[in-house]
């Protein structure tokens, strides 16, 4: 059937047919597009934690490791993982549950004057990998989010990242991309085609983490509270 012949879409955008939209006919339209997509949400996440969550609990253990030895957390994204990417370094820097410390952590994608510089000098390519090498040591931790897994920036600084013996946690979507592919300590997959559904469970998946992290860290709590 071609799309000029669907009666969903001719449903939902009827003037494309020379008729008007009927009101009733479109809000039940749009009301079971929102069940819809409701529906695959919550199967997206169900589905992914079913399979990953004893490598979750993994990925909890190996950033609450990096916290043990003093280390500190680096995130990395491009487009609307790069909010994402933020949202992690602001959950361990700012903790919103009372009685849990704040923990250094550093979002790469926040110098806008580093990132354009690397980008116009020497390729976008670049723009994490340079502050890896500048910023990051040994039994520090990098998170890095791509929803398609494959972008390049995020790959190069995830391959330095390993031979400077950082912790590389990457979550990806659909297969997960090249970041599957060049040996991450942890790499955490939601398994969907749906863009907006692996953001979605990337949120769920961190907010999980850092939750975890802080459960695990509870008798460190003394040694790891920052100075106020």
């Amino acid at each position: 059937m071609s799309a000029a012949e669907d009666p969903n879409l001719k449903g939902l955008y009827p003037f494309l047919h020379g008729k008007k939209q009927d009101p009733s006919s479109m809000n039940a339209a749009l009301l079971e597009s929102v069940a819809q997509k409701s529906a695959h949400h919550h199967k997206v996440v169900d589905e992914f934690f079913a399979k990953n969550g004893q490598e979750v609990v993994a990925t909890a253990g190996a950033i609450a490791d990096v916290y043990r030895r003093n280390g500190r957390l680096f995130t990395m994204g491009n487009g609307g993982s790069s909010c994402d990417a933020a949202h992690v370094a602001v959950e361990f820097l700012h903790p919103v549950t009372a009685g849990r410390v704040a923990l250094t952590a550093i979002d790469l994608t926040a110098d806008r004057t580093m990132m354009s510089a690397v980008a116009n000098d020497v390729g976008f390519q670049h723009v994490f990998v340079r502050q890896v090498i500048a910023q990051a040591r040994r039994g520090d931790g990098l998170v890095g989010l791509s929803t398609s897994g494959n972008s390049d920036n995020l790959v190069k600084a995830f391959v330095k990242a390993k031979e400077m013996g950082v912790i590389t946690i990457g979550l990806a979507g659909m297969s997960g991309g090249e970041m599957a592919k060049v040996g991450l300590d942890h790499c955490l997959v939601v398994e969907t085609d749906s863009i907006h559904r692996v953001q979605e469970c990337h949120v769920i998946i961190y907010h999980i983490l850092w939750d975890l992290v802080h459960t695990l860290l509870a008798d460190n709590r003394g040694s790891l509270a920052v100075s106020q």
